[in-house]
């Protein structure tokens, strides 16, 4: 039998003290995996429905693509992207 299985793609946090982090209308497919969203860094172009406040910060409160059942994947998708911000190269 060839089971396959994607739990690795959801981890809930229930005993979180902010749980959840986000309004959602159903917390039972609320995803923590990614606590801290990775495309953070990636500014303006992560694709989440964000807001600069007047200070410049980045504010994340009304996205929850990284929480939501798709989230896993989006992420993934992004991550070449995100390699990008950190690639060093080399000098000549």
């Amino acid at each position: 039998m060839d089971m396959q299985t994607e739990n690795y793609k959801f981890f809930q946090h229930r005993a979180c003290e902010f749980f959840p982090c986000h309004q959602v209308k159903d917390d039972s497919t609320f995803n923590c995996l990614f606590c801290y969203c990775p495309l953070y860094a990636l500014g303006d172009r992560c694709g989440g429905n964000f807001r600069y406040t007047d200070n410049g910060i980045k504010d994340c409160t009304n996205c929850a693509i990284p929480h939501s059942k798709g989230g896993y994947d989006y992420v993934i998708e992004r991550f070449n992207d995100i390699l990008e911000l950190v690639r060093k190269i080399p000098e000549e």
